[in-house]
């Protein structure tokens, strides 16, 4: 076949590229730092909601004080708040100027977009707005001397996860589920997105995993295993299970979560046990 004029002025070889178009293809290298005044940050996510993922935050992060730790608890869901009303704080944080002073509650140091808000008004933010109120509740908090931060992730894998994953030290992250398979699908996207990013998955939570009826039977309501086996197939260690009690549910519609309202109860049992297991792996 013979050859036109155009191809014969083609090149025979691929053009190299410049050092900055290279350099602007690899992509933004993001520079991790801790949220100030904390040891260790951990946040606790689903990609899923309705599983509990507030009620497991909040719980935790009492056991971790009941464990003799300092800690803080940050409500990262800047759409769909729960720490006011989980914890039945009513008030605004005050300010010295330069940075919000954590509301205390339970001994543990607290901020929540719910705080500067009225209950009922909803966030109709766009993204760079969230990713601003992230940034001010980790960089403008003058959270005070906390072994632990115990940061509520929302649902899904959008501007908050990515926000914290690329710009702050996350020292781990414990994924809640359900068992049921529709839960577990978001689930494994969290567990590709926090791979992904470089964040340790310390582990995977089986949240209102069956319930105990009165004849004392075990009834796995939403299935069994999935979690556990989510895990082993992801390869992350599994945590444990947190059986359905309505306590729990009551409880924090109270404003004082299981573990403050009951310790020997058999759940805040079961948290107790993973805040003295988390404690020793950091200590």
């Amino acid at each position: 076949m013979r050859k036109t004029s155009y191809d014969s002025k083609m090149p025979k070889e691929k053009p190299e590229l410049s050092d900055a178009m290279k350099k602007k293809l690899q992509g933004k290298t993001f520079e991790k730092n801790p949220i100030k005044g904390t040891k260790f940050t951990i946040a606790i996510s689903s990609a899923k909601g309705g599983v509990g993922k507030s009620t497991f935050a909040t719980n935790l992060a009492l056991a971790l004080s009941k464990c003799g730790c300092k800690v803080g608890l940050l409500d990262a869901d800047i759409y769909g708040p729960s720490l006011p009303k989980m914890f039945s704080i009513n008030e605004k944080p005050k300010s010295d100027k330069q940075n919000l002073i954590p509301i205390m509650k339970y001994d543990i140091q607290c901020m929540s977009i719910g705080f500067l808000t009225e209950e009922e008004t909803p966030m109709i933010w766009r993204g760079p707005m969230v990713t601003s109120a992230i940034k001010t509740f980790t960089q403008k908090v003058d959270w005070n001397g906390l072994d632990f931060i115990i940061v509520d992730m929302p649902p899904g894998t959008g501007d908050t996860q990515l926000t914290f994953s690329q710009e702050i030290k996350m020292d781990g992250v414990i994924i809640v589920s359900t068992p049921q398979e529709i839960a577990l699908q978001d689930v494994k996207r969290g567990i590709r997105m926090f791979d992904k990013l470089g964040v340790k998955i310390i582990g995977l939570v089986d949240n209102m995993s069956h319930f105990i009826g009165d004849d004392g039977k075990k009834y796995p309501i939403f299935g069994e295993g999935g979690v556990k086996k989510t895990a082993e197939d992801f390869k992350k260690e599994f945590l444990g299970e947190i059986p359905i009690d309505p306590e729990v549910g009551k409880q924090g519609d109270l404003g004082k979560p299981i573990v403050e309202s009951n310790p020997e109860n058999k759940i805040s049992k079961i948290y107790l046990d993973l805040a003295k297991k988390i404690k020793s792996n950091y200590f």
